[in-house]
């Protein structure tokens, strides 16, 4: 993150094509959005958030006022997304559908602390000259991606290694009482 100068966020401006400035914002109705990037902004998008492919991006809602001074998003999130599989890095194909939710508080306070404990409600964000949908969008997004995406059929398989000369141990070997079961049959064959 960067600070910006005062004399930014005083700007008339708007920092990005797609953001609304809260002051031209309707009091009284919904200020309606709707946003398809196109192919290129997809492989930005995609690159960014490093996906192999952003095939459909869809963002559309609106902002509403929220009590005198806040302003709440809501909106419908929709992409197909592709990543490499996490065992056999094949493409795996995902289809995200969610409902997003913002509030802009304008008194806000951030902790000046360096570690701050993350609080439960995290769809609340200080309140700015400006609102973006688009980066609402890519924020979402990058929090619906699957993780660890795996083929439907996909599993780990077991490695085995070993010395040159050494029997390789095996997950099975492994575990804290595989070989109770044998000691206590040789024991009590010791025992007759």
């Amino acid at each position: 993150m960067y600070k910006k100068r005062k004399s930014d966020l005083m700007s008339r401006k708007s920092p990005t094509p797609t953001a609304l400035r809260v002051a031209d914002l309707s009091q009284t109705e919904p200020n309606a959005f709707a946003l398809r990037p196109e192919a290129e902004a997809l492989a930005q998008i995609a690159e960014e958030l490093d996906l192999s492919a952003l095939r459909k991006l869809s963002f559309s809602g609106s902002i509403k006022p929220l009590g005198k001074q806040d302003w709440q998003l809501d909106g419908k999130l929709g992409a197909t997304v592709v990543q490499p599989c996490v065992v056999t890095l094949e493409p795996v194909t995902t289809r995200i559908d969610a409902d997003i939710t913002r509030r802009f508080i304008h008194d806000f306070e951030l902790p000046d602390e360096e570690e701050v404990e993350m609080p439960e409600d995290d769809t609340t964000e200080p309140l700015g000259q400006w609102i973006d949908p688009a980066q609402v969008m890519i924020e979402a997004l990058a929090l619906e991606v699957p993780e660890y995406p795996r083929k439907g059929d996909a599993e780990l398989g077991q490695m085995v290694h070993a010395e040159p000369g050494q029997k390789p141990m095996t997950d099975e070997d492994a575990r804290p009482f595989a070989g109770l079961g044998a000691l206590r049959d040789a024991l009590k064959k010791d025992e007759t």
